[in-house]
C-alpha cells in the first residue's frame, strides 16, 4: 500500500480512532459527503460524523480489485494498491452479490479471517 512514513507514525501512535486527539482529528461527513475538522459540519449542519483514520486518503481510482487488506489502525477495508478507505466489499453469497457493509460484525470478521487459496 502507499502510506507515507508520516502517516505510518502517525497510525502507530495510536490503537484506536477515539485517542486521536480531538485538535488532530479529521471527520467524513456522509450527507455531503465532505471531510471536515470540526463539528458540526460547516457545510450541512450534519451533527454524526465518523472520525477519519489518518491512514485514508478518501479517493480510490480503482474500479474493482480481486482482494482487499484491512487497515492497520482501525481494521477498516482498505484498497490494496492505494490504500484508500473509500472502498465497497462485495462478496458472492448463494449466487448472488451481497455488500459486505450490511452484514453483522461476526459475519464481517469471518470474512477477514477466512484463508485464500490460488488453485491454479
Amino acid at each position: 500500500m502507499i502510506w507515507t512514513e508520516e502517516q505510518l507514525k502517525t497510525a502507530k501512535k495510536y490503537k484506536s480512532l477515539e485517542e486521536i486527539p480531538v485538535e488532530e482529528r479529521r471527520y467524513k461527513c456522509h450527507t455531503c459527503h465532505h471531510v471536515v475538522t470540526d463539528t458540526p459540519c460547516p457545510c450541512c449542519g450534519e451533527t454524526n460524523l465518523e472520525i477519519m483514520c489518518p491512514l485514508d486518503h478518501c479517493n480510490c481510482q480503482h474500479s474493482i480489485i480481486e482482494k482487499i487488506e484491512y487497515c492497520p489502525l482501525c481494521g477498516q477495508p482498505v484498497c490494496p494498491e492505494c490504500g484508500s478507505h473509500d472502498v465497497s466489499q462485495v462478496s458472492r453469497v448463494t449466487g448472488y452479490l451481497a455488500d459486505v457493509a450490511g452484514w453483522n460484525q461476526g459475519k464481517q470478521q469471518e470474512l477477514k479471517d477466512r484463508a485464500h487459496y490460488n488453485v491454479a
